[in-house]
């Protein structure tokens, strides 16, 4: 099988690629723009083999999709590739609404034409996997029920809402044209490789430099957190065993509020770090409390009980496993995150540009 992944470099999409190339016998095509975010170190050279296949291209560049496509005959997609930084969407929308919606839509017609050249048996194994998030729901309040696959969409930040765009159109081209698609929503996801912009990178990385760690409004907003390779594995088995046209909640079942996290990390480094940079006695005393994020929500809660229930997937870390391998990688990581910071991971994206 191969199993086109766009967004690969990116921190699921990595994760997603990661999975594939050491636990099946898929074989994988890489389609990432190598935005700010896409890291090609974030797929380490051990993992590549005849079985994968990197593709420097713009999901919004119809043309290019089609050699792709054309060119590797992808049995299944799984679209990753977004912009995802809330408070970027809040500062500069635009980037959101070309990628994550006109970006989906070049994908879609793409992979419906390519979908419908197929022959029979081949169409009906084909997978248009979109991969998206709980915010298109909104928030709930803390006593509210968690969100479900029928919870109805309320998206809050001009993220959301280009993803809960983005939604609507995969789901529209699955029943204009019987593209057989399937859709996940998932939680708050972090562990390895998470761009350090991202609360728990960003936490580490600031504790370890002796920087604030700044905390939005009081920090009462609560999060579900589920480790990413959990959620690869469960991307992956949706891909290959979700029904057609069907809605996966994907969660971590571990509610957490982002004082907690701050407060989790802190503690970890304590014992994994005890050596504090000068002037620092405790990490948690760098925890500062700033000004609130326009529109924050208030909560995210997923049911997963239905991909539990339907294709047997659970997470295997709870909060606190994951949190330490979580905080033991960036201790012993500090090349991959050093080249982030200094900007030298994108010397990557320039090497790709000057082979094309």
């Amino acid at each position: 099988m191969k199993i086109l992944v766009t967004g690969g470099a990116g921190f699921i999409g990595s994760a997603v690629v990661r999975h594939i190339l050491s636990d099946t016998d898929y074989s994988v095509i890489n389609v990432d723009n190598l935005t700010y975010a896409g890291n090609l170190d974030s797929i380490p050279k051990d993992f590549h083999s005849e079985r994968y296949v990197f593709e420097c291209v713009d999901i919004c560049n119809a043309e290019q999709l089609k050699r792709v496509f054309f060119q590797h005959m992808p049995d299944v997609v799984m679209h990753l590739a977004a912009e995802s930084h809330v408070d970027r969407s809040i500062d500069g929308p635009a980037a959101f609404i070309q990628t994550n919606l006109v970006g989906t839509f070049s994908l879609l017609e793409v992979a419906r034409e390519h979908w419908a050249r197929l022959p029979e048996e081949k169409q009906k194994k084909f997978r248009f996997h979109h991969i998206s998030t709980d915010e298109v729901y909104g928030d709930l309040s803390l006593n509210d029920e968690l969100f479900t696959e029928q919870t109805k969409y309320d998206p809050s930040s001009p993220y959301s809402a280009s993803k809960a765009g983005s939604d609507h159109l995969v789901r529209a081209w699955g029943r204009t044209y019987n593209l057989p698609i399937v859709i996940t929503n998932c939680s708050n996801n972090y562990g390895p490789y998470h761009f350090p912009e991202k609360l728990i990178p960003h936490m580490i990385l600031n504790a370890l430099s002796g920087k604030p760690l700044p905390v939005y409004g009081d920090g009462q907003q609560v999060r579900d957190w589920l480790y990413v390779e959990d959620h690869a594995r469960a991307l992956t088995k949706v891909a290959t065993e979700g029904r057609v046209s069907e809605t996966y909640n994907i969660g971590g079942h571990n509610e957490k509020k982002n004082i907690e996290v701050v407060e989790a990390i802190c503690a970890l480094l304590e014992e994994l770090a005890p050596e504090k940079p000068e002037g620092v006695d405790r990490y948690s005393d760098l925890i500062t409390y700033v000004t609130d994020r326009p529109g924050h929500d208030v909560r995210y809660a997923i049911d997963a009980s239905k991909i539990d229930r339907e294709l047997g997937w659970r997470p295997e870390e709870n909060f606190e496993s994951g949190i330490r391998k979580t905080v033991l990688w960036y201790l012993e990581n500090r090349n991959w995150w050093q080249r982030v910071l200094n900007g030298s991971y994108r010397l990557e994206r320039i090497g790709v540009d000057s082979e094309n």
